[in-house]
């Protein structure tokens, strides 16, 4: 009775431990997916880093058979920039330059190559004899722009002999268009002191403004803003510009900005509502 009792007890001992190993085999198992799971996933983060870094120019979905693309870089200046020049076939290619602290080249080398393309077709619609450029320059115009830049820039623009023609884009100021006259003679939106149109923005908040009317004629038969709500997302330059016009059409405004002092500047002028 005691040796069918002491057998019985080797058989729970026995069985116990073998519930025991197989917990630990499954744990184990468990604990190897896990870490398998982990390391599959920091393995495809690392590949979608590594193509948000691939610097692609010809197979960029922005790519559209564009002539020129221009690299620049000035070490005394600090000067990053890229020029592009999609199609000249009306003339000479002419589109601002945009200065935005981009978080990659590529993002830098995508909005070029889409913003010139689309110059290409806001020249000829306009029936302007000029092609579709863009410029772009990597810097935050808060706080790294300065006048020995922009002369850098200038002469950049210079080197390419008139195919390219500058003006003015976001981060970019009548102002410092005047460096970048200083160095050349193909650039367009300086002061009329210095013998140009000026500013720009109005004209293209007027633009803006006729496409908006027409939108909402085909929309409501009929082109009166008043009492309509119209969002206006950026109220830099040409959004201020354009807050103006639709406050004066009767419309209520909402606007919205990165910047809080553009902000606070449409809302104190204009009385709209900040979201």
């Amino acid at each position: 009775m005691l040796a069918n009792e002491r057998g019985v007890g080797r058989f729970r001992h026995c069985e116990s431990g073998y519930a025991i190993s197989l917990w630990r085999v499954r744990f184990s198992s468990c604990l190897f997916v896990l870490l398998l799971a982990m390391t599959t996933s920091r393995e495809r983060e690392r590949e979608r880093e590594r193509e948000r870094k691939r610097f692609v120019v010809f197979e960029s979905d922005s790519w559209d058979d564009h002539e020129l693309v221009h690299f620049v870089c000035d070490r005394e200046t600090g000067l990053k920039a890229i020029i592009a020049v999609h199609n000249s076939t009306l003339g000479p290619g002419c589109g601002g330059c945009r200065m935005w602290p981009y978080a990659s080249s590529p993002d830098a080398l995508e909005d070029v190559l889409r913003l010139s393309r689309a110059m290409s077709y806001k020249n000829a619609l306009a029936g302007l004899p000029l092609g579709g450029a863009k410029a772009v320059i990597v810097a935050d115009s808060r706080r790294d722009k300065t006048p020995r830049l922009m002369g850098a820039f200038g002469r950049s623009v210079d080197a390419l002999g008139g195919q390219y023609i500058a003006a003015e884009d976001v981060g970019v100021t009548v102002d410092d268009m005047k460096w970048v006259a200083r160095e050349t003679r193909f650039v367009s939106g300086v002061s009329a002191d210095h013998g140009g149109g000026g500013d720009p923005s109005p004209h293209t908040a007027r633009g803006v403004l006729k496409g908006i009317k027409a939108a909402v004629g085909a929309a409501y038969g009929n082109e009166d803003l008043r009492g309509l709500r119209v969002m206006v997302q950026g109220v830099g330059h040409v959004g201020h510009h354009l807050c103006r016009e639709l406050h004066k059409a009767g419309a209520k405004l909402l606007v919205a900005d990165i910047h809080p002092g553009n902000v606070e500047r449409a809302v104190s002028e204009l009385s709209l509502i900040h979201i």
